[in-house]
């Protein structure tokens, strides 16, 4: 079990007793995120679909969810993590945890219609994981990229169902 939330950079913790960690990566050019591109901390996050929250004219903000079709076939995330020590809850006090967070990249036009700013980056045949996991980070993160535009649908809207039919 690892955490979601690598640890931010000093400045965005500066006078806080906490650091939450960041969940998504995007400027990986940043020295901060430099020391977790080999090969060592790079790892693959698996789901099936993946969840962006819409800007409602009356302020809700309800998920919107992402698959490559409504199977929600296993897929994998480009990610980095790292063990690390902090204090991630106050009331937990300084733990040491596997951390982890995903690349994230401009959205393609399924994504950019519900978030503009970004998309995870997502690996969508085992050479693109190879490539991930093995090579030197000047041509891993030429896969940094949005998917092509049809390559994701909307898989559903609103609150997440478990198999009980409860929302969560």
């Amino acid at each position: 079990m690892a955490r979601w939330g690598m640890p931010s950079p000093r400045t965005a913790v500066k006078g806080r007793n906490s650091d939450p960690g960041v969940t998504n990566i995007r400027n990986v050019k940043s020295p901060h995120w430099r020391r977790w591109l080999g090969i060592e901390h790079r790892c693959v996050v698996p789901f099936t679909s993946f969840s962006e929250n819409e800007a409602l004219p009356d302020g809700r903000k309800p998920p919107v969810w992402f698959a490559f079709d409504e199977t929600r076939p296993l897929a994998f995330f480009a990610g980095l993590w790292t063990n690390w020590t902090s204090v991630r809850k106050v009331k937990e006090g300084k733990t040491t945890n596997d951390l982890f967070a995903f690349l994230t990249t401009e959205p393609n036009k399924e994504v950019g219609v519900i978030h503009p700013k970004a998309m995870p980056v997502i690996l969508t045949t085992r050479s693109e994981i190879d490539l991930w996991m093995t090579a030197p980070a000047e041509e891993a993160l030429k896969l940094q990229r949005p998917l092509a535009d049809g390559a994701l649908r909307i898989v559903a809207r609103g609150g997440k169902e478990d198999e009980g039919g409860l929302t969560v």
